[in-house]
């Protein structure tokens, strides 16, 4: 191995202008990586870019050769044709590779992981995985609770997600915040990233004019439940609609149990699978009482009134800090 290849404490961020991308340099400067080298790349179109990694200053970098030599450890946060564009140069350098896009939910040589995915799938830690996939928060939620309810009486679980604009970065968040102040003030509405009104609005689609696709969304969703699963349990049915908030992956579930089952017996399930569920107070989970958790909070289970065998589920997660702080969990077991 060459010096240019040898691995040192260079972490690279490859995606680092989004909104995933600053999360994870929020994690990284928290965590045992802080005094790290930080590299930061992404498309050209945003290179130059003064940002901040570790606690000191630094600018973004477009992807050039040798952009990933002398790597331990390169998180992809971009978009998934980013990664997949660059992934084989990374996979070059021998670092430890975990993506967070999607983009690797179903390469062969991929390992899903979040915490407690090892012990509900029965498996050993990857230490020698080349790529590591850490899935979406909606997605780590529905494999995680179709992979622990399996063990008490579960036949089939459905989920709702509600998709908050932070998905489609911060042009996202810059429209739903401009189209919410244009309807105050009867003013028409911009849509250039949505193609369609996005504010005070729940929908199963977005206009045809945009890039940004709920159903290119669903399908990253199931490859990466796949993935989590592998065979282990049946694939839950799920939905993703958009929701007019900013920030937060909340969604509901039905779960259909065999005869018998008990609040006490689902709930123990769910916390063993690392779900956090809050004394009772009234008021359930939601976008923002999760933001800034490292956990996926539920409220306590409810069965059906009309039907004992089917239970409702309601929960919530950070849908950026969630990943970005399992992505960082994984690295320091990885290095």
């Amino acid at each position: 191995m060459s010096s240019l290849e040898r691995p040192s404490n260079r972490i690279v961020i490859a995606g680092a202008s989004s909104l995933l991308g600053a999360e994870l340099r929020a994690v990284l400067g928290e965590s045992r990586f802080a005094g790290a080298e930080f590299s930061l790349v992404d498309e050209p179109v945003v290179a130059g870019t003064l940002t901040e990694a570790g606690g000191e200053p630094a600018v973004i970098q477009p992807i050039e050769e040798g952009s990933f030599n002398r790597s331990q450890c390169i998180l992809f946060s971009g978009s998934p044709e980013f990664t997949k564009r660059n992934l084989p140069a990374a996979l070059n350098t021998g670092a430890k590779i975990i993506d967070l896009s999607g983009a690797a939910a179903e390469r062969e040589d991929a390992v899903a992981w979040f915490p407690k995915l090892d012990w509900l799938r029965g498996r050993e830690f990857a230490t020698d995985a080349k790529i590591s996939a850490i899935p979406s928060a909606f997605a780590a939620a529905a494999a995680g609770l179709a992979l622990s309810l399996s063990r008490v009486g579960l036949r089939r679980l459905m989920l709702l997600g509600f998709e908050p604009v932070s998905e489609a970065g911060p042009a996202g968040i810059e429209e739903l915040e401009s189209q919410t102040t244009q309807l105050l003030s009867f003013q028409g509405l911009g849509q250039p990233v949505f193609d369609t009104q996005v504010a005070c609005n729940m929908l199963d689609r977005f206009g045809p004019a945009s890039s940004h696709k709920l159903c290119a969304i669903r399908e990253r969703v199931r490859a990466e439940i796949k993935a989590c699963i592998d065979g282990k349990c049946a694939m839950p049915a799920i939905q993703i609609v958009h929701a007019p908030v900013f920030y937060g992956s909340v969604f509901s579930a039905t779960g259909v149990f065999d005869r018998g089952s008990t609040t006490e017996t689902i709930s123990n399930a769910c916390v063993d699978a690392g779900f956090s569920i809050p004394p009772d107070s009234g008021i359930g989970p939601s976008n923002v009482s999760v933001s800034g958790s490292n956990s996926i909070q539920l409220s306590l289970p409810q069965p059906d009134a009309s039907n004992p065998e089917t239970w409702w589920f309601w929960g919530a997660a950070d849908n950026m800090r969630l990943p970005a702080a399992n992505a960082v969990k994984l690295a320091e077991m990885l290095l």
